[in-house]
């Protein structure tokens, strides 16, 4: 690739990108575009252009874009429509953001000409097929740059080094600051390495960022009543909001309240096996209340089989392949089934635990109270039909037992 003009970074401003920028322009001899995002990943992004501008980097080929929006209402909002979780606990808050960056990261290679993309995720990882593979499936003949498949600085101390010999100004970490390896998002925040790489060990409380623990969670429980249409939330406790302040409203009172810590073992796409924590504080109260909208809105069979649907839907994007056609395609249905999931879900948070406590649809609710009440239903339903139904339904195994119960 030694013929490659420009290409456009996946630009944070901290050590490993930093190095990467200066690797680019050394090893390729090339003009670097950066590019920064903000997905409510909580930091200033601001500072990246100052690095940006210190390395060389001319300030037509800095970007530095607030996705927070867009991020939710295209990303998130259509996962948690299909109920997505991988492995029945993780919610994918890493996994949904790669293809946002990827498709910014194309387009702004269309727009600066450039002819290449580069990523700072490892060769052990995940983020390095979601990035590749929305990059290929946006922009077929792009050229990737993975440097961390191809240089020699495979430790931090060898980072280190290389950024004090080209005097790239690294910004040392507060004493007392987080050793974890961490990815935050408006989703959620996730914890990997040190003492998290033995899955026996308990994490410290004072690694969690974004919740309380449980048990100095407030002792008085608080309720919140979400507002659904075709699926998304729209108002909390009555006040219309957009995508991204739905969660971080979530978020805050998630937070508050101690909702949305997760320690799992996860089996990567790669093969291995890796331990992580999380805290997605608003994403566990949508999950809550987007099926209990759900379960008086849906059809029966429409539910079980979007149920059916998770599972693969969940490790595609967790695999990197929100771009390709079955999530598409499966996409399209999830957003059908959307169409009668309207109303609202009247919630309780205490202590870690999200409580449903009442869910109404004045438009589109099947729930019928003449039909499933324990009380006299003055024959809005035969229970006399019931006799044909189980007889119908158990004709296969009275066949069966009579040719094997002799």
């Amino acid at each position: 690739m030694s013929d490659i003009k420009k290409v456009v970074l996946a630009y944070s401003g901290g050590l490993d990108t930093s190095v990467i920028l200066k690797w680019l322009q050394d090893t390729y001899q090339c003009e670097v575009v950066t590019f920064t995002a903000d997905i409510g990943q909580g930091e200033e992004v601001e500072p990246a252009r100052k690095k940006a501008v210190a390395l060389g980097i001319k300030q037509e080929n800095i970007f530095i874009d607030d996705l927070r929006e867009e991020f939710v209402r295209d990303f998130v909002f259509p996962m948690f429509r299909a109920n997505a979780i991988y492995e029945g606990e993780y919610l994918l808050g890493t996994s949904i953001a790669r293809p946002l960056i990827a498709k910014r990261q194309i387009e702004i290679a269309n727009q600066t000409g450039a002819d290449a993309v580069s990523h700072g995720a490892t060769g052990k990882g995940n983020d390095q097929v979601r990035f590749e593979l929305g990059y290929y499936a946006l922009k077929p003949d792009v050229k990737v740059i993975a440097p961390w498949r191809e240089w020699d600085l495979l430790s931090r101390e060898k980072l280190l080094a290389y950024a004090e010999k080209n005097g790239i100004d690294i910004t040392k970490k507060k004493s007392g600051g987080s050793p974890y390896s961490m990815d935050a998002n408006l989703l959620h925040i996730s914890y990997e390495g040190t003492v998290l790489e033995n899955p026996a060990a308990e994490p410290e409380e004072d690694m969690w960022l974004w919740t309380v623990s449980p048990e100095n969670a407030p002792d008085q429980a608080e309720y919140v009543e979400l507002e659904y249409k075709n699926g998304d939330i729209v108002a909390i406790n009555g006040v219309a909001l957009s995508p991204a302040q739905v969660l971080t409203e979530l978020n805050r009172l998630g937070g508050k309240h101690g909702i949305g810590r997760l320690d799992i073992v996860e089996n990567r796409y790669v093969g291995m096996k890796s331990r992580g924590c999380y805290e997605t504080p608003g994403g566990t109260i949508m999950m809550k209340a987007h099926r209990a909208i759900e379960s008086i809105t849906l059809d029966r069979e429409v539910a079980h089989l979007k149920d059916e649907l998770i599972a693969k839907y969940a490790s595609l994007i967790y695999n990197g392949y929100w771009w390709a056609p079955e999530r598409k395609m499966m996409q399209s249905m999830i957003d059908a089934s959307q169409a009668t999931v309207n109303g609202w879900v009247r919630l309780k948070l205490y202590k870690g635990n999200v409580i449903v406590v009442g869910r109404d649809s004045k438009t589109d609710s099947l729930f019928d109270p003449n039909i499933a009440t324990f009380d006299e239903d003055f024959g809005a339903y035969n229970h006399a039909d019931a006799a044909g139904f189980i007889r119908l339904n158990s004709l296969r195994m009275r066949i069966a037992a009579k040719l094997y119960n002799k």
